[in-house]
C-alpha cells in the first residue's frame, strides 16, 4: 500500500512528485520475437488503470511506406489483360476459377491462392499452406448484343408486327440454307456445321427457310381456319369414333406449309466467333390472333463451346490450373 504521509524532514512538494511519478509508472511491453499459436501471450496490468490497445496504429505505421501484403482486385475488360495479369502476378499457388453462368460468365485469378496440399492445424505457426486470398483478377465476359437479342425473344410469343421488326432488325444474323443443308442429307463433303446443322433438322423433323419467306410472313401473314368432321368404324366392335380435324389454310386456301427452322450465325462473346444455330419457328392461332415463337435449339451448347475455347487459352497462356465454380469468399 502507498504511504501518502510525508516524513517530518520530507519537503511536501518533492513528496507530491515522488509520489505522482510512482503512481504514473508504467513499463514498456516487449513483443515477441516470433508467433507460436500453441503460447499464450500474457502481459501485467495495473489495476485500475486503463490500457490503450495501440495494435492498429503500429500496423498502420509499419505499411506506411511499404503495404506488407498484396490485396485488391482487378477489373480486367479483356480476356488478354487477365492473362497479362495473372502472368504478371502469378506464383506457384496461384489459381484461374471460371464461373459458367450464361447470364454472367467470369474468370478469376487469385494470386495468393492456399497451396496444395492437406491443412496442418497441428502447427505452432499456423497452417503453412493457408494464404489469404486477397490479391485477384476479374474478367467479366461480355455478352454480344446480337446473343443477348436473341436470348430475349427465345420462347417469347410476339405478335405479327413485333416479330417483322424483329427479324428486320436482326436480318444481319439470319443465312440461308445451303445446297448441302437443303438437301438434308449428312455427307463427309459437307463442312462439319452442315453436318450438325442437318442432324438437328432430322431429330425434330424440321426444315429450313430463308429471310425473305419470314419477312413476307410478318408482312402478310394470315391464317384461316378449318373444322372438318372425321368419322372412323372400328370393324371388329363396331364401335364408332367423330372428331373434328382442325387444319390451317393460306389465303389461297392451300394448306400452311411453313419452314420450321432458320439458321443464324452470332457471337456468344463480344467480338468472338461466330456460331450457327438452328432456331425453332413455330406460331399458334388462338381465335383471331396469331403468335409467333422463335427458339434458339439448344443454346447451351454453343455457349459452353465459346466459353471453354476462352478457358483453353487462359490455361495455355497461364499455365496455371482451372476450376469452373466460385472460389471461397
Amino acid at each position: 500500500m502507498l504511504n501518502l504521509t510525508p516524513l517530518s524532514n520530507d519537503n511536501p512538494a518533492q513528496t507530491m512528485r515522488d509520489t505522482m511519478l510512482e503512481l504514473g509508472k508504467h513499463d514498456a511491453i516487449a513483443l515477441p520475437d516470433g508467433m507460436d499459436l500453441t503460447k499464450p501471450f500474457l502481459i501485467t496490468v495495473p489495476d485500475k488503470r486503463k490500457v490503450e490497445d495501440l495494435t492498429h496504429k503500429y500496423l498502420s505505421a509499419a505499411q506506411h511506406l511499404k503495404p506488407t501484403q498484396r490485396k485488391g482486385t482487378a477489373r480486367l475488360k479483356d480476356l488478354e489483360s487477365l492473362i497479362a495479369w495473372a502472368n504478371r502476378f502469378k506464383g506457384d499457388s496461384s489459381v484461374l476459377f471460371a464461373n459458367p453462368v450464361m447470364e454472367n460468365p467470369s474468370l478469376t485469378c487469385i494470386a495468393d491462392y492456399h497451396d496444395e496440399g492437406p491443412a496442418d492445424p497441428t502447427n505452432s505457426l499456423g497452417d503453412p499452406s493457408a494464404r489469404h486470398g486477397h490479391h485477384r483478377g476479374v474478367y467479366d465476359f461480355p455478352l454480344s448484343e446480337d446473343w443477348k437479342a436473341w436470348m430475349a425473344v427465345s420462347d417469347t410469343p410476339l405478335e405479327k408486327d413485333d416479330m417483322g421488326e424483329f427479324i428486320e432488325t436482326q436480318a444481319k444474323n439470319i443465312m440461308d440454307p445451303t445446297p448441302a443443308i437443303i438437301a438434308g442429307v449428312q455427307d463427309d463433303k459437307n463442312d462439319d456445321w452442315e453436318n450438325r446443322l442437318i442432324e438437328t433438322a432430322c431429330k425434330i423433323e424440321g426444315r429450313y427457310g430463308q429471310l425473305t419467306q419470314l419477312l413476307q410472313m410478318s408482312k402478310q401473314f394470315l391464317v384461316n381456319e378449318t373444322s372438318d368432321l372425321k368419322l372412323t368404324t372400328n370393324r371388329d366392335t363396331g364401335e364408332a369414333e367423330m372428331k373434328f380435324i382442325n387444319e390451317h389454310k393460306g389465303l389461297n386456301g392451300q394448306p400452311l406449309n411453313l419452314p420450321n427452322l432458320i439458321i443464324i450465325a452470332i457471337p456468344v462473346f463480344l467480338n468472338g466467333p461466330l456460331y450457327r444455330m438452328p432456331v425453332r419457328f413455330r406460331y399458334r392461332k388462338s381465335g383471331g390472333q396469331v403468335k409467333f415463337i422463335l427458339s434458339i435449339y439448344n443454346p447451351e451448347k454453343a455457349f459452353e463451346a465459346s466459353f471453354d475455347e476462352s478457358l483453353d487459352l487462359a490455361v495455355a497462356h497461364t499455365d496455371l490450373p482451372l476450376f469452373k465454380g466460385t472460389p471461397e469468399a
